[in-house]
């Protein structure tokens, strides 16, 4: 990659961008191994083509792209960018530094053309104008540009030293892009439009050659109408006549956090929930004092976009209650999602379900739609009914009982291991099955007193540290072993129930002492394993309190909450980000950020964990990931947010009823559902 020519100052950091213009790193003092940006030489997918500012457009008289500029040596990095990605349309680009007033038009300060010139400045505006130049009206369909930040896990310790989230906020003339570094410390590279909307966002290079550690090149849209004019509430067309011209204006600027970031972005209104239940209301209070409130009452389960003042748009939800959802989704999977066709005692499994079509998802040789695995989820659903006496016990029992046999024939292997499903070999053995089933056969012991339920419980979780579950941060784990250990006890099995507490101890002091360095896992960093380090350290800290254990949890806790964003959207805010379940768990198999996504829930589990439990952030969390079900109880496993992905049409839920359920089992299972 040629060495950046131009050197911004922004604060106490800086910018260096390429001849062309375009950004190519960011730096600051607090983050100095933080590049912001892939590199087109260290992360070797990323190419020029992909260069920030770089992008496409759509219209009625032509499609094309811009890349490189137009003619003539560029010396100083205030000259004005020529583009013309077709006959009709021109794009300039002007670049300055600034005071960062929030106007997007403050005085330039000049940009220096050297790497060592350094000019005080607090941002860099950037101005996109896009000028018909035509003789009749043009259309713009889709207008795109890329903004290549460093969503990335390389491994666990360069993403909490190298890599970033990009949060992405596209509300129409309120937007902005956040990208944190994945530390979960600051300072947050803030994108903040300032003239113009951006009312969806994109992901390109996204695909199965890329796999499960890199979120793509984010793309962000003023319309992306031509590919997906129904995203997000509905994309606009953008018209110009002969000489007209559209604008798009960011600031680009180094926040201290992200509440200075959300102070900058002059918030049209301020919404005080985005998840309500049916029956009550959600009060939208405008910025401006002398506007009334909107209130949104909740008629029925679902949904519902907003507009905001300004040109702004949001969406909230309104659901069911709890008990009426859970009860209407166990009797859509008794229904729908058990192989009532196989031969006994397979035919009691539960499996995934296309809503689509009608018919049970066969396995098809592919492990996330296995009969095991995270389709567990529905049997301990079930419990969780049985356990509060909500729907039909003699059925439910008879359900239970049955996918109990099914289990210890099909998924059990006589050395104790745990297989992904019935139709996969003995090789085919997660560690992250082993605590799952050991849930459930404890509950199965709650609710009908057998002492080989607990038996085969305990000895789960003791074959499960033979396999390494102590050097593995297992979804569940630490939960399985208390609630197991607390049972032991009760049995009047103490020594085996401290043996298990033992093994807990020395897991999260393993993982005291490694700190960044997590071994990765089925992905190499992610969410679900950050938030499962936080549970297992939460609850060490409550049983062997220590000041590593406290500095450790402390710790994780960013790393944790880094992972979702505020924005004021029900799909987003505190979502944590995950982009490749699409693929591997929806019928559809797209990839793309999946928002909700049910694991989300597990810094909720981890939040009430916490020695001051954050109850209403984990509240607002579970709540929003009730969108993933029907009235009906039909469900679906991911909600492929962006507009589109790789050019294909996105921002819909995957007709696939597949994992979800963990939602509802984890919410019921910490008891502070309502």
């Amino acid at each position: 990659m040629p060495a950046p020519q131009f050197r911004v100052p922004l604060g106490a950091g800086h910018a260096e961008l390429h001849r062309d213009g375009a950004p190519a790193r960011f730096r600051h003092p607090a983050a100095p191994e933080h590049p912001w940006l892939l590199d087109e030489a260290g992360d070797p997918w990323h190419t020029a083509e992909h260069r920030w500012g770089s992008g496409f457009v759509l219209s009625d008289r032509g499609s094309g792209r811009w890349n490189a500029p137009l003619g003539g040596e560029i010396s100083i990095a205030t000259e004005e960018r020529r583009y013309q990605p077709i006959p009709d349309l021109s794009l300039t680009v002007t670049r300055e530094v600034g005071a960062g007033t929030g106007a997007g038009t403050g005085a330039a300060a000049g940009i220096g053309g050297g790497a060592g010139t350094a000019v005080g400045a607090e941002s860099l505006t950037e101005t996109y104008t896009w000028t018909n130049i035509g003789d009749a009206p043009l259309a713009i369909g889709t207008l795109g540009l890329v903004l290549p930040l460093r969503d990335v896990y390389d491994s666990a310790e360069d993403a909490l030293a190298r890599a970033c989230h990009a949060h992405v906020w596209t509300g129409g003339a309120w937007s902005w892009i956040a990208a944190q570094p994945m530390s979960g410390d600051g300072p947050v590279l803030g994108i903040i439009v300032r003239t113009g909307a951006l009312w969806s966002y994109s992901i390109e290079s996204r695909n199965h050659v890329m796999g499960s550690n890199v979120r793509g090149h984010l793309m962000v849209h003023p319309t992306d109408r031509a590919r997906n004019p129904a995203a997000l509430g509905g994309q606009p067309e953008i018209t110009l006549a002969p000489g007209e011209r559209y604008r798009l204006a960011w600031e680009v600027s180094f926040f201290k956090d992200f509440s200075e970031l959300l102070a900058a972005t002059d918030a049209p209104a301020y919404l005080d929930r985005l998840a309500a239940p049916v029956g009550e209301q959600i009060r939208i209070r405008p910025a401006d004092d002398g506007a009334p409130d909107l209130v949104m009452a909740g008629t029925e389960h679902g949904i519902v976009h907003v507009d905001l003042p300004g040109g702004s748009r949001t969406a909230v939800f309104f659901h069911n209650p709890m008990r009426e959802l859970v009860e209407a989704r166990a009797d859509y999977i008794l229904k729908n999602q058990r192989a009532v066709d196989r031969a006994e005692p397979h035919r009691w499994a539960f499996t995934a379900y296309d809503t689509a079509t009608g018919l049970r998802q066969t396995i098809a040789a592919w492990p996330d739609w296995s009969d095991g695995a995270e389709r567990i989820a529905m049997p301990t659903l079930l419990q969780q009914l049985r356990l509060r006496g909500w729907g039909d016990a003699a059925v439910i029992d008879e359900a239970l009982d049955g996918w109990s046999r099914f289990a210890r024939a099909a998924l059990i292997t006589d050395d104790g291991d745990v297989l992904w499903g019935s139709d996969t070999t003995v090789d085919r053995i997660r560690l992250y099955n082993f605590p799952w089933l050991a849930h459930f056969f404890a509950d199965q012991y709650v609710l009908r007193q057998r002492p080989e339920d607990l038996e085969t419980a305990a000895a789960l979780l003791e074959r499960s540290y033979e396999r390494g579950a102590a050097k593995h941060l297992s979804i569940g784990q630490p939960e399985a072993v208390l609630h197991v250990a607390e049972l032991l006890h009760t049995a009047g099995s103490p020594a085996r129930a401290e043996a298990l507490l033992a093994r807990l101890r020395a897991g999260a002091e393993y993982f005291t002492d490694i700190g960044e360095a997590l071994p990765g896992h089925e992905v190499n960093y992610e969410q679900s394993m950050v938030a499962p380090l936080v549970s297992l350290l939460a609850i060490a800290a409550r049983h062997w309190p220590s000041p590593e254990l406290d500095a450790a949890l402390e710790r994780s806790v960013r790393w944790m909450r880094a992972f979702s964003g505020p924005q004021p959207h029900v799909r987003l805010r505190g979502i944590g980000i995950r982009h490749w379940d699409g693929y591997w768990f929806g019928r559809d198999r797209q990839w793309g950020d999946v928002f909700p996504h049910h694991w989300s829930v597990l810094n909720a589990v981890a939040l009430t964990q916490l020695p001051e439990p954050a109850l209403a952030e984990a509240d607002a969390i579970f709540r929003a990931n009730l969108v993933n079900f029907g009235a009906d109880g039909s469900a679906s496993c991911a909600f492929v947010f962006p507009s589109c992905v790789d050019g294909r049409p996105a921002h819909h839920a995957d007709p696939l009823a597949n994992d979800q359920d963990w939602i509802l089992t984890l919410w019921l299972r910490t008891g502070v559902e309502r």
